[in-house]
């Protein structure tokens, strides 16, 4: 495991939002959802794709709190553009589960 600064830590912005909208992506190479993410007034609306597909469906995601990294670059992602990271852990198979305050929390907060 490689080791890094504590201000290297502080750098990535990571944030709660609420998921807004969701939709199936089938255009993925890998089985994906498509969410819009709200983070709030500072941060707005943000876009991004998710190999969550055994765990959640787009109607169970639809005002779920998640975290994210809102600070990468946005990527490509076949022809969706994605704009921040959704967080996960895998489970015992390998399927991510995403992570989420376990309180509702104000959106935009940034993880501490």
């Amino acid at each position: 495991m490689a080791e890094i600064d504590f201000d290297d830590f502080l750098k990535v912005d990571i944030r709660v939002g609420r998921v807004a909208r969701a939709e199936p992506y089938p255009e993925a190479r890998k089985p994906a959802i498509k969410m819009w993410i709200d983070f709030g007034g500072e941060i707005g609306e943000k876009r991004t794709s998710a190999q969550v597909t055994v765990h959640y469906d787009p109607e169970t995601l639809i005002g779920r709190q998640v975290m994210a990294v809102v600070n990468f670059p946005p990527r490509q992602i076949g022809k969706f553009m994605s704009e921040v990271l959704v967080l996960g852990v895998p489970d015992k198979d390998g399927a991510i589960v995403l992570l989420s305050p376990d309180q509702d929390v104000p959106v935009g907060g940034r993880m501490h």
